[in-house]
């Protein structure tokens, strides 16, 4: 993004400024503030924008931030703009990635134990010079064991992992993906819940329109065979066949529960 080139202004000229854009709300006052500190807003941006997170996003954030920092700056402190400032506009950025860019939704307490915990984990390992326990954390920091646990379990969503993620299969090498371990529905429980409507179906035909069925639909018999091994024509067949399918039809799909 381009930006223009900071403005050399003193410091009690700023001052000035801002105590006359904090009375007046002058819109003019505001754009001339906030072209001077850009540069500062895109420093800040560009130092959180390493990770996953577009400099764009955080820049854009940042601004904000020193919007936010203009409103409520009190120059009888007698400290610097830039003092106040710098803290506000990373504030505004750490809430911004805290909240927006974990993976799933998750409570803000958990997100908030996350960093301590971190520290808390570096604290006890150069204090006692070896990994502390959930027990030693949860001490250190005065919370309950369940909640360090639920932190470092939930710390484990920050970022989603690509199903085309490859993981090593073996000691040779040899990678396979996260989408080859997910598993997919097995057509076979949709025919099994199908084979035991049309079984009880079945039992509104006749026998010989059941062996009619059985001969020609299972055991890929033509209906002329089917007819010779009934001891009737073909054509009676293929009558029975389109009478029995049509009882079938109608048995399933008029009262499926009835038949089942």
């Amino acid at each position: 993004m381009s930006q223009s080139p900071r403005q050399n202004l003193t410091k009690e000229s700023i001052k000035e400024k801002i105590v006359r854009y904090q009375e007046e709300e002058d819109p003019g006052l505001q754009e001339e503030l906030v072209k001077h500190y850009q540069g500062l807003v895109s420093n800040m941006a560009a130092k959180f924008s390493r990770g996953a997170e577009p400099y764009e996003d955080l820049y854009q954030v940042g601004m904000i931030g020193l919007l936010a920092a203009l409103k409520r700056f009190d120059t009888t402190y007698g400290h610097t703009f830039e003092s106040f400032a710098i803290p506000t506009i990373v504030g505004e950025i750490k809430r911004h990635m805290r909240d927006k860019t974990w993976s799933v939704h998750v409570p803000r307490r958990i997100k908030e134990l996350g960093p301590r915990i971190k520290r808390a984990v570096e604290e006890l390992t150069t204090l006692n010079q070896r990994s502390p326990q959930v027990a030693e954390i949860a001490e250190h920091l005065q919370v309950r064991e369940e909640e360090v646990l639920e932190a470092m379990e939930m710390g484990r969503s920050y970022n989603a992992v690509s199903v085309d993620s490859p993981i090593e299969a073996g000691s040779d090498g040899s990678q396979i993906t996260l989408l080859d371990l997910v598993g997919e529905q097995d057509i076979s429980f949709e025919q099994v819940d199908q084979r035991m409507i049309l079984e009880k179906a079945f039992q509104i035909l006749s026998e010989r329109e059941q062996k009619i069925l059985q001969l020609t639909f299972f055991e890929n018999h033509s209906q002329k065979q089917a007819g010779e091994a009934l001891g009737i024509s073909q054509m009676h067949v293929s009558r029975l066949q389109r009478k029995a399918l049509h009882k079938l039809r109608e048995a399933i799909n008029s009262e499926p529960s009835e038949v089942i």
